[in-house]
């Protein structure tokens, strides 16, 4: 008999080879019904494997990610037949389950209008009634490649596949797919699903590669639980930064100048421009010593960090990067090696240290097409890096600091109640291609970085292969309105890169000795903080980082001078504030004005130019009637001051 340690720490006796399915049954029927997966000593199972020693146990429902993407991912195995079933030419690639849905890649010339998408899910639904069982079974390589013999992606990831691989299969009815699982076991199981949209995508991501068609879709247990998460979809439609920030005129994109590539306009590059100011001032106050470094160097300078052998494909080169007797320059994709020459530029002491080096960063990497997406990622950026070097018993201390400014940072914008941490680590089976260091320099960085976590008290999650080359790192991570989850933040601890730059210090005792350093960045990525913005608070920015804070509106013409006297007030003031001229009726200059999101509007009347009071307009609460112009100022004064939100 096994013992299996289930969630609580209840104990169960089983035979050996009972399945996972079976032993949920026996728990209870109730938990079985909602059951989606398992985990067994950590590692995702589908309900068909089979218990052979003891272990501890978790079952998974569709309310954890892992439950939710062995749905999703059986959902993916769905649509794929149903698509077959109706146009069986077309080649499957690869579907998979994603944080919010799952998808799936198709070689067709057929274009998957709203009219074909609709044919398919009817036919998804048509599988699911259908209740078809879903079995697992293993081929050897060779007979494989002939179970694949009609599609040509299959095959090929089936060739890739390292000698010794097990090569699982899943049928259900008469369709069957190369999947390593976890699924349900019955198409029976799903309950209400919906195909969402259809785009381009390059086969495995890379743009040499041809286009395949990729349709996305999810699926949920409860039809009313779908029609929740499609009205989140509308109201998130709504707030999408790359449809609204176009619409409030924050940024634009153009085809000429190149995709990922976009146009700040007046209101975003101001947004952009107060953050920047405001983040440079704080880290002046932590003691970050301000820098400014070329944008492009030699190959050579990206050949000391380890850039060039790392990073090369995903940096903008000029000159022919094979040709060793010509001289070649590279765009920078970071500033790192750039910041360590001012480290570099004399013999530091221990006393030098910490040295906080800060710089407003434009970065550049050649991201893949499919991959842009307005201003969240994009090719050309600009980010609040920094970079601490240290000596080894200040690394607790100085990481702290990295990490309370962070979320000072984050939490004044108002992002920081949705952040999450990630603790990114290296993969230990993946070391020569990708890492730099040896094993036991990885373990002591990732032990000193996980002390520093706990404590801090951090809720942080697991990445593994999620590090930096040259050490690992804590992510702060941000969603989209679509649930499309980035990097916002990053503070990485790198013990490598001072050694192959010969970043030595003299310690007390007189002797060379090599520091630490700290990569991050206080607010991450401008453009993607922006974005972010815009969607958060549907384009209705807090006044204190608002492009325009104040409109002047005059009732009529006759009141232009004193209207223009106000706005000039204002702007002494320290306050961006716009004067609207236009011989218009004061109800649409006020929806236009709200449209626009502008914060107050000051409405001049006679009694207003006569007083020297201002008639005050919110955007949210709407009229908070008359004051004198002054204590508009000092109301005002202070909701920027304290970054009011």
């Amino acid at each position: 008999m096994l013992t299996i340690t289930l969630k609580g720490g209840d104990l169960r006796q089983v035979a050996e080879n009972t399945t996972l399915d079976a032993l949920c049954r026996d728990i209870s029927m109730g938990l079985y019904r909602n059951t989606c997966a398992a985990k067994v000593d950590g590692e995702v199972k589908d309900l068909r494997c089979e218990l052979t020693a003891d272990c501890t146990v978790e079952f998974l429902t569709f309310d954890q990610l892992d439950g939710k993407k062995a749905y999703w991912h059986t959902v993916s195995h769905i649509l794929a037949q149903a698509v077959k079933r109706l146009y069986p030419d077309v080649k499957c690639a690869i579907g998979p389950a994603t944080n919010e849905g799952f998808y799936y890649d198709f070689d067709t010339e057929m274009s998957f209008t709203a009219e074909v998408l609709e044919a398919i899910e009817a036919e998804m639904k048509k599988i699911i009634k259908e209740g078809l069982a879903i079995e697992r079974f293993t081929l050897p390589r060779e007979e494989a490649l002939k179970a694949m013999a009609d599609e040509p992606y299959k095959q090929e990831l089936i060739s890739d596949l390292p000698e010794g691989a097990e090569i699982s299969f899943y049928r259900q009815g008469e369709f069957t797919d190369l999947c390593a699982g976890p699924h349900l076991t019955d198409t029976g199981r799903v309950k209400a699903v919906k195909l969402l949209s259809s785009t381009g995508a390059y086969w495995r991501g890379d743009a040499s590669k041809k286009m395949l068609k990729r349709i996305y879709g999810v699926a949920f247990p409860k039809a009313s639980a779908l029609e929740e998460h499609l009205t989140q979809l509308e109201e998130a439609k709504k707030r999408d930064h790359n449809k609204l920030g176009r619409d409030l005129e924050y940024f634009t994109t153009v085809d000429v100048i190149g995709q990922g590539l976009p146009i700040l306009l007046p209101k975003g590059a101001r947004v952009i421009q107060t953050l920047q100011r405001w983040v440079e001032d704080e880290e002046q106050k932590r003691g970050y010593l301000l820098t400014k470094t070329p944008l492009m160097a030699k190959r050579e300078l990206y050949k000391i960090s380890g850039h060039w052998d790392h990073y090369r494909d995903g940096m903008f080169i000029m000159g022919d990067p094979d040709n060793e007797e010509a001289e070649c320059f590279a765009l920078r994709p970071m500033t790192c090696p750039f910041q360590y020459q001012t480290y570099l530029n004399r013999q530091r002491s221990y006393r030098d240290l910490p040295m906080r080096l800060g710089e407003t960063s434009t970065l550049f990497r050649n991201e893949e097409s499919g991959e842009m997406h307005g201003l969240i990622r994009v090719r050309q950026f600009t980010i609040s890096e920094g970079h601490l070097v240290l000596r080894p018993d200040q690394l607790e201390e100085e990481f702290k600091g990295c990490l309370e400014l962070a979320k000072y940072c984050l939490d004044t914008v108002g992002m920081l109640e949705d952040c999450t941490f990630r603790f990114s680590q290296w993969d230990p089976q993946n070391p020569n291609n990708k890492y730099e260091g040896t094993a036991e320099q990885w373990e002591v960085a990732q032990k000193v970085m996980g002390d520093i976590l706990d404590s801090l008290g951090v809720d942080y999650e697991i990445g593994i292969d999620e590090a930096a080359f040259y050490g690992p790192k804590l992510d702060i991570q941000y969603k989209n309105v679509f649930g499309k989850e980035d990097t916002i933040v990053t503070i990485q601890i790198d013990m490598l890169l001072a050694e192959k730059f010969g970043m030595y210090y003299i310690d007390e005792n007189s002797e060379k000795a090599l520091p630490y350093i700290i990569h991050r960045t206080s607010l991450g990525c401008y453009e993607r903080t922006l974005a972010y913005l815009i969607e958060k608070y549907a384009g209705a920015l807090p006044t204190w980082m608002s492009p325009e804070q104040v409109r002047v509106l005059p009732l009529s013409e006759r009141l232009l001078d004193h209207a223009a006297e106000v706005t000039a007030a204002l702007t002494a003031a320290g306050i961006r504030a716009e004067l609207d001229e236009r011989n218009e009726k004061m109800g649409y200059k006020i929806r236009e004005a709200q449209m626009q999101k502008v914060p107050y509007m000051l409405i001049i009347g006679d009694r207003e130019a006569e007083t020297g009071c201002v008639s005050v307009r919110n955007r949210k609460d709407g009229d908070l009637g008359s004051m004198p112009l002054a204590c508009f100022i000092a109301k005002i004064g202070q909701e920027i001051a304290e970054k009011a939100r």
